[in-house]
């Protein structure tokens, strides 16, 4: 179903005060006004190696501190490693790697490095073996033609992309939850029962066996749900052999020496249907299900994008997106979200929109990948857009005009004009915003920039790594922050 509701005027670009980039525009049916001049602040956030990544940073004041308490950072990093070479402490890795599924990470801040990555943890994800031995046991399983037994490429083998928010804490619950995303292989067993019947090659002595999809694996994304006390020690959503929800404690060292592995249960909606993307796709392809959570009026508010079911059938790199709501009352229940409902039209292919009530107003502030019109300054480089709705009815989101036509452009007059990054010729990548949240998933401050209405963080793909390396698009990568403000359009 698609939510309409009042139709929102498109954002319009008015120049800055001092004539310069048209970085000030109209929202919110023009009753407010976004503007980033040279009082805002940009600075890096962090500056992993090249054996580290950090993207989709959620910087969150935890529950009962003040405002000048620590702040949390919740965000995907790399999967832990397994044994490591000697004297090699910090391994390059490459974003083509079978292991760039990721690991939940989290490190606490006191109020006054908010803009600066803590030292954090890997909290939960899948220990990965070493990557010269993954060589050399492919090396040894070749046959006596040379033919090497194919890779197991697997995407999203540990949690991606969280969103972290309380629980009912309105009611006494003091535990706090984080939403991540996995994979569901829904031809998998197909793939295995086409090679059950695929003879045994031997060599000497040895015996061995590989599984040889005859068709390429197909994968879904799925919503999986932990649970927290100190966003140090976790427990996992799974079910126990009666199939009743169960939550199990976390515990990296003896996960990592389990015979079975830990499963996560797939979260289910009020229909008991698992919550996962709309498309299938092969690996380093899937889609779908990144968003957002917020807490209003007691109700939780899931924001995400997925491909639109009548794109399945073309190439990923086509498929359009749509903007999703669902909604729930209690995290902790056996069926959380409701049904999904589409808000608006359809969005560009690989769109990430991020959405969380307003600070101080009663209203929604909609951020969104996007590029800047063909005539803005630099062309139409990546950017970051921002829109607020003018009050808190969700179809308030859907009537919103994110970007001109023609929508596959990706475009938008709404552009915040970010400045930091980049590869030094004006190219820019604004990959896995995020922002800093209260408890409730919506949107806060650091004391110190008490006086702005939000604070961003993105990853810049297209930046210079640690060292000035490019190996890897993903790993060693630089994250940046930058703050912006809104105001009363009569106000100016």
């Amino acid at each position: 179903m698609i939510l309409s509701g009042w139709l929102a005027a498109p954002a319009q670009a008015r120049p800055t005060y001092d004539g310069s980039a048209p970085t000030c525009f109209l929202t919110a049916g023009g009753s407010l006004e976004i503007c980033r001049d040279g009082s805002e602040a940009e600075g890096v956030l962090a500056a992993p190696p090249a054996c580290s990544f950090v993207r989709g940073v959620q910087l969150l004041r935890l529950q009962k501190t003040p405002a000048d308490g620590p702040i949390e950072f919740v965000f995907q990093g790399e999967s832990p490693l397994g044994k490591t070479r000697r004297g090699e402490d910090c391994p390059e890795r490459m974003a083509t790697d079978d292991r760039d599924g990721g690991a939940l990470h989290t490190g606490r801040s006191p109020e006054q490095l908010a803009t600066i990555l803590p030292p954090s943890q890997i909290r939960f994800g899948v220990t990965l073996p070493e990557k010269d031995k993954q060589t050399k046991r492919r090396r040894r399983g070749r046959d006596r033609d040379g033919d090497e037994p194919p890779a197991q490429v697997r995407e999203g083998i540990g949690p991606r992309d969280p969103i972290a928010v309380a629980g009912r804490d309105w009611a006494g619950e003091e535990y706090s939850y984080v939403f991540l995303l996995g994979q569901e292989a829904p031809v998998a067993e197909a793939a295995t029962e086409a090679n059950e019947d695929r003879p045994r090659r031997r060599r000497g002595r040895r015996q061995r066996e590989w599984s040889e999809p005859a068709t390429p694996v197909s994968l879904r994304r799925v919503q999986i749900e932990a649970r927290t006390l100190d966003f140090a020690n976790f427990e996992i959503r799974t079910r126990d052999e009666s199939g009743n929800l169960a939550w199990v404690p976390v515990n990296q060292e003896k996960d990592r020496k389990r015979r079975s592995p830990l499963e996560p249960a797939v979260v289910l909606d009020e229909e008991g249907k698992p919550v996962r993307s709309a498309c299938a796709a092969m690996p380093f392809e899937t889609q779908g299900l990144v968003g957002s959570i917020s807490i209003v009026e007691q109700t939780y508010h899931y924001f995400y994008t997925d491909v639109l079911p009548e794109d399945c059938n073309l190439p990923p790199e086509k498929r359009r997106m749509g903007l999703f709501l669902r909604t729930a009352t209690d995290l902790a229940v056996d069926k959380v979200w409701s049904r999904p409902r589409r808000l608006g039209g359809a969005l560009p292919p690989n769109s990430l929109v991020r959405v969380a009530r307003a600070k101080g107003a009663s209203r929604w502030a909609v951020s969104y990948t996007c590029s800047r019109p063909a005539n803005a300054p630099g062309g139409p480089v990546a950017d970051i857009c921002l829109q607020y709705t003018a009050d808190l009815d969700p179809a308030g989101i859907g009537a919103l005009t994110l970007y001109a036509d023609p929508v596959e452009a990706g475009r938008s007059t709404a552009y915040l004009g970010l400045r930091s990054g980049g590869n030094g010729a004006g190219r820019f990548d604004r990959a896995a915003h995020f922002w800093m949240t209260d408890a409730h998933g919506n949107l806060d401050l650091p004391a110190s920039y008490a006086g702005k209405s939000g604070l961003l963080t993105w990853v810049d793909r297209l930046a210079p790594g640690a060292g000035g390396s490019t190996g890897s698009k993903v790993y060693g990568r630089p994250v940046y922050w930058a703050t912006w403000t809104v105001r009363r359009a009569a106000e100016r």
